[in-house]
């Protein structure tokens, strides 16, 4: 009877699968990299800080939601982005207008009220 239950004590051991560990934003020090990037810190580079912060942050929402795959996918193309400003300044789009109108797209948008009179276009 012992060596039964040693054998379904290791196969339940064996078909458990461990608990994936979190994705470790705050352990990926992406602001503390900024900081040190001297590149980062010129005006004309504002948007790939913006760039860097968006991605950090799509990074704590899939942790969030638990696809962690994904969330160190993120934080792995943000670190390579940062180690190197200049490649990635270059590789960016610089287009200030653009950023301009993704900034306007960010902003919640007032919820529909089904009730209201459709707006002529």
């Amino acid at each position: 009877m012992r060596l039964a239950h040693a054998a379904l004590l290791m196969l339940a051991a064996g078909l458990a699968t461990p608990v994936e560990a979190a994705c470790d934003v705050k352990g990926a020090k992406i602001e503390e990299t900024i900081a040190r990037k001297s590149e980062l810190q010129e005006a004309a580079n504002k948007q790939t800080v913006r760039d860097l912060r968006t991605l950090r942050d799509a990074a704590i929402v899939l942790e969030t939601y638990s696809y962690v795959t994904e969330c160190e996918r993120v934080l792995e193309i943000v670190k390579t982005l940062a180690a190197d400003p200049e490649k990635t300044i270059e590789k960016g789009d610089t287009d200030e207008e653009k950023a301009e109108d993704l900034q306007e797209a960010r902003k919640p948008k007032p919820a529909l009220d089904p009730a209201a009179p459709a707006k002529p276009k």
